[in-house]
């Protein structure tokens, strides 16, 4: 539990302090000498009633920004961890010089996600309960802190369930399994959720979704949430996430390797999923409606083959190149049901959807594909508040050109170079032409090895916080 306000009676106090600082020796005698301040350098000692005191090094406090905030209240909770203390006060008074009171939000949602608690299936697993007080706050200033606090609360919680969900393996994760999550994650929050189960989509036509995922003995599903925050509005926006809670590649089976971790290609769905709750609780004005095309892409007796053809939701027939470019399929589907039954009038699908994007800019930055600038641009500004990174790729004529098929409306692969543009484009064919982005998080979704103080081993929950942000203006 994260809490506003001091509590003189915990025996744990965490303190911040820029590089060179002249508090430092002031408040804890010859402290200087073995704690410079630098950035997220740590040292645990103890005041003169007694109390542990953790001091946290904050660097050049001219340098901080936004993703430097999150990595040093993540990188305090956890400290707070590691000396087995279940209560603490966190001073930020240093913090809000810099800042301002509106850093509360990041502080409490940094602090949530230090705390928490990697998925694990031991017998024997233990879940801790802490109380943090965040202290430092001015007195006319109490109200809007509560009010950031509560947002805190909601982000941090919305990457946690992502998290959860991404990292869970696929036996524990079927298609319905993810179906029953959402349901149970947006319930009694002032979202209308519909389930779509495999009989349904036949009757649909979702050709695509169910070419995918149709032969599996789990079969697929799709779930449609809705969130009608502003009822004076006829703008909806369309999220369309990736649900594959299992891909093997089909017949283009996948190598050993590339299989591990295949449970997590389903993160764009439990995006969207986390987001539109987010905006719920927060009560946004905003309307968005999520579309998540849920599926498994097993190697079956009935599965795809290279050279079939299908036809998608749309009624555009696809040729199928590669069973392992399955994500685009669902999507494709998706999108269409979006800008066709719930008339969206902007869209942003997103998914784990190419190792080409991954290899080009690594574990830390989402990849842009986007026909419309004013979007990006709105996406690129809500970024500059979350400290995540985005970088938005060009295309062409050209590029359109590749996914050319000379026996169907289109094919589902490009040519060997260029795979995460054409993959993107893809998706764009099914837009029919309503301003439309997409964002491939197959680099930034989950990591071997964290890169940031606020991220664990495995599902990261990346871009929540900026769509969040973009959504809720």
């Amino acid at each position: 539990m994260i809490l506003i306000g001091n509590n003189s009676f915990a025996n744990c106090i965490v303190r911040f302090y820029g590089e060179g600082s002249s508090a430092i020796e002031k408040d804890f005698k010859k402290a200087s000498a073995v704690f410079q301040g630098k950035y997220l350098q740590s040292r645990v000692l103890t005041d003169g009633e007694g109390r542990v005191c953790i001091l946290t090094g904050m660097g050049n406090p001219e340098e901080i920004t936004i993703l430097k905030l999150k990595e040093l209240l993540a990188k305090a909770a956890k400290e707070v961890k590691n000396c087995e203390m279940k209560e603490a006060v966190i001073d930020i008074s240093e913090l809000l010089k810099i800042f301002g009171i509106q850093c509360v939000e990041k502080c409490v949602e940094s602090i949530r996600l230090g705390l928490a608690e990697g998925l694990t299936y031991k017998k024997d697993a233990k879940t801790e309960e802490y109380n943090i007080f965040l202290s430092g706050i001015p007195e006319d200033q109490l109200a809007l802190a509560q009010e950031l606090h509560r947002e805190g609360e909601v982000l941090g919680d919305a990457v946690i369930f992502t998290r959860k969900l991404v990292n869970m393996p696929g036996n524990k994760l079927r298609p319905m399994d993810l179906a029953k999550e959402i349901e149970e994650h947006v319930k009694d929050c002032g979202i209308e959720y519909v389930l779509y189960d495999y009989e349904k989509l036949q009757e649909m036509g979702m050709g695509a979704l169910n070419a995918v995922g149709g032969s599996s003995e789990f079969p697929p599903c799709m779930c449609v949430l809705r969130y009608n925050g502003d009822p004076d509005s006829k703008e909806i926006t369309g999220l369309v996430g990736k649900g594959v809670t299992s891909d093997t590649g089909g017949y283009c089976l996948k190598s050993r390797d590339s299989l591990i971790g295949m449970h997590g290609d389903m993160a764009g769905g439990a995006v969207t999923a986390s987001v539109i709750k987010a905006l719920a609780k927060s009560k946004a004005r905003v309307n968005v409606t999520c579309v998540i095309p849920i599926c498994e892409n097993r190697l079956t007796a009935g599965s795809l083959l290279p050279g079939d053809v299908i036809t998608s939701y749309s009624g555009q027939t696809i040729e199928i190149l590669n069973t392992d470019a399955e994500g685009r399929l669902i999507l494709a589907d998706g999108v269409s049901y979006a800008v066709m039954e719930e008339r969206v009038t902007r869209v942003l699908d997103i998914a784990t959807l190419t190792g080409a994007m991954a290899n080009a800019l690594g574990n830390h930055v989402t990849g842009v594909i986007a026909d419309s600038d004013q979007i990006w641009n709105e996406l690129e500004e809500a970024s500059a508040g979350t400290g995540e990174y985005f970088c938005r790729l060009p295309f062409y004529r050209e590029n359109e050109k590749m996914l050319e098929s000379e026996i169907a409306d289109i094919k589902n692969m490009g040519e060997s170079f260029c795979g995460a543009i054409t993959a993107g484009l893809f998706i764009r064919h099914f837009a029919n032409q309503v301003p439309w982005i997409h964002l491939d998080i197959a680099g930034t979704a989950h990591v071997g090895k964290p890169l940031y103080e606020f991220q664990a081993k495995g599902a990261t929950g990346a871009t929540i916080d900026t769509i969040y942000r973009w959504l809720k203006g």
